[in-house]
């Protein structure tokens, strides 16, 4: 091979290739720093393509990402991420650059941090608004061993908006820590920011908003005869007592940091030389990096909101690839929203509450129809959930769209400032069950469990969207308040009512008839009992199959009856066993003295389950059709078993 072909093999092989670990980064020039960023650009873009997670916030930190790693020693200095939406790049240059293909798929790479994966993700992520507070943690830790290395917290500016941040701001600045964090104001959550500093750092003080002003105040003072120069001087002089009133420092260092920015988030060059700098202070220190998500990728620099969180997709055309050419029916979250705007034209004294979730819980629809009726509080569960009770207590109907999820951080305010006040608010759990690729942080695997125990609170489950539809109305005007939790995707397809009627509280409903064996469902695990149901009954087992609707409150005469005659029950549901459906059917049999009922519970181990597809999922954990066969034929027993034997 002559020197040209050298030349020209070398400089087709990917920069991305050497690298192993960030030790590797470090031996790089910014020439081969900035190849190296769009190689990983396309990784990212190729492989979200297949695979489906969150593009347009990995896009964004991919030059941020290669600046942290290359100017501190990791994993040796500790870096922890905010949501972890962001931190492909990372993921791709910390050893995991082999299994980067299997991202999000069963076994293989999580969508997020997690300790277990790497020794450089510190931190376990996937909720808002944690980093700051963990990275605290681990600042008085090394205090506390008497170690000396480096901590850097990233957050984004949506995740900001967090009650936890503000929180562990306060602390931090109080406790002056080594520490440092890294703003990245990409002017963009899932939904648009909201609040005070969010308004704020988005109308003037954005990188380039200040870097253009400060250039054009300066080149036309320079432009003057004779004075120019000395006029520079001075405002040079008075910048310093200025910043505070242009800048969003003074924020921060008023809560104790010192303020750096802002910095051009796309310039490798500029960032690790003013990191360089930190790296070198001792005290709390905030440095605010302006990114654009989606960068590299038009369609997702376009419309970074669809590209958040993206299914496979055409590269070319940007394009979501369909699972099936079928038409797909509505998913729970569009029949929701529809239904929603339906209520609320009926009923002005209906209001719809989210946490940064508008287009997400399918309220983008009332929001544009009633925008006077429609609150985003931002990434602010505690707040939204209480702000709701408030709007309750004055004779509102308030309708909280959240993810079941998300629900988990205001569950101090469902109990103290809606439950215990009975206040006629309506929880909308969108995304109950498994969530799929997203994993662990995601499922909403415990409402179930943590609501059902809330005295005053009515919680339901449809079986199908119709059914969502007539619950959201009950629960709209029960003058209670309820939770209403459905699953992720979309429907069964089953015909909608056109109007959608209140059910009576507490009942349930007889699918099919049976007197060997009874199964207690709800949710979307109904029609998969139903058809399990149907296969047993081909196999000579009757099987009577009851939607339970409520879990709480139960139809407790219809479940005892059901328990006595068949003697044998199948609870099946998308949650934690502990203290679920299946548990609340126990608790009914001890308080009406059922005896010798033999019980199997399906539903969710006590364990965190791991990312894979929703299929896969309900496979693990025996709620599919096969699982429920196997569990009936177990308590039909082996008399059963020998006598279909006979019968074939």
């Amino acid at each position: 091979m002559n020197e040209k072909d050298r030349d020209n093999s070398a400089s087709r092989r990917r920069v991305l290739d050497g690298i192993r670990e960030p030790e590797d980064l470090r031996k790089l020039d910014i020439a081969s720093l900035d190849r190296l960023a769009a190689e990983i650009r396309e990784e990212i873009i190729g492989t979200v393509s297949r695979c489906g997670g969150h593009l347009a916030s990995s896009l964004g930190t991919v030059e941020l990402t290669l600046a942290l790693h290359y100017v501190f020693d990791t994993p040796t200095d500790k870096l922890i991420w905010d949501v972890g939406h962001q931190a492909y790049a990372h993921k791709l240059i910390t050893g995991r650059k082999d299994r980067f293909h299997t991202l999000r798929k069963k076994g293989g790479l999580s969508g997020f941090p997690r300790r277990a994966e790497s020794i450089y993700d510190v931190f376990g992520v996937g909720h808002s608004g944690t980093s700051i507070s963990a990275a605290s943690g681990l600042a008085e830790a090394r205090c506390l061993l008497g170690e000396r290395y480096k901590i850097i917290a990233v957050i984004g500016d949506g995740s900001l908006t967090s009650g936890m941040s503000f929180e562990a701001l306060n602390w931090v600045g109080d406790r002056k820590k080594d520490l440092i964090i890294i703003l990245n104001d990409n002017e963009m959550s899932i939904s648009p920011n909201v609040g005070a500093l969010s308004s704020y750092l988005n109308r003037v003080l954005t990188g380039h908003t200040v870097t253009k002003v400060r250039r054009e105040i300066k080149g036309f003072l320079r432009s003057i005869p004779a004075i120019g120069e000395q006029v520079m001087k001075f405002t040079q002089q008075m910048e310093e007592s200025l910043k505070n009133l242009v800048i969003p420092g003074a924020i921060f260092e008023e809560l104790g940091f010192m303020y750096v920015g802002p910095l051009e988030g796309h310039r490798i060059d500029n960032l690790i030389k003013n990191l360089k700098n930190v790296r070198e202070l001792h005290s709390p220190v905030l440095v605010h990096v302006v990114t654009k998500k989606g960068k590299g990728y038009p369609f997702s620099e376009a419309d970074p909101l669809r590209f958040h969180g993206i299914a496979p997709f055409d590269v070319e055309t940007g394009e979501t690839l369909s699972a099936s050419a079928a038409p797909q029916p509505p998913s729970y979250t569009k029949v929701f929203g529809r239904t929603i705007v339906e209520l609320a034209r009926q009923d002005p004294r209906i209001i719809a509450v989210t946490a940064a979730m508008c287009e997400g819980t399918g309220l983008d629809a009332f929001a544009r129809e009633f925008p006077g009726r429609f609150y985003d509080v931002g990434i602010a569960e505690q707040h939204a959930v209480t702000f709701a009770a408030g709007l309750a207590a004055e004779g509102m109907i308030p309708v909280v769209a959240i993810y079941s999820t998300f629900l988990q951080r205001a569950y101090d305010q469902i109990i103290h400032d809606v439950c215990l006040q009975k206040l006629p608010i309506v929880l909308a759990l969108d995304r109950a069950g498994f969530v799929g690729a997203d994993g662990p942080t995601h499922h909403g695997a415990f409402d179930l469990s943590f609501l059902r125990t809330v005295p005053n609170l009515v919680v339901m489950a449809p079986k199908d969207e119709n059914e969502l539809r007539h619950m959201l109305r009950t629960a709209v005007f029960c003058g209670l308040p309820a939770a209403v939790r459905y699953p992720r995707g979309a429907g069964v397809g089953t015909a909608l009512d056109g109007t959608p009627r209140s059910l009576e509280l507490g009942r349930g409903e007889v699918l099919l008839e049976g007197k060997d064996l009874a199964i207690f469902a709800v949710g979307p695990s109904v029609y998969t009992a139903l058809s399990a149901a149907r296969r047993l009954r081909r196999e000579g087992a009757a099987v009577r199959v009851v939607n339970a609707r409520f879990v709480k409150p139960l139809d407790e005469e219809l479940l005892c009856d059901t328990a006595a005659s068949a003697r044998r029950v199948i609870t099946v549901e998308e949650n934690a066993l502990m203290g679920g459906f299946g548990s609340a059917v126990l608790e009914l049999f001890e308080r009406a003295g059922l005896r010798d009922i033999a019980v199997k519970r399906l539903g969710i181990r006590d364990e965190f389950a791991e990312h894979a597809t929703q299929k896969e999922l309900r496979s693990i954990y025996g709620i599919d059709e096969e699982g429920i066969l196997r569990a009936a034929r177990d308590l039909l027993g082996s008399s059963w078993a020998e006598s279909r034997r006979k019968s074939v």
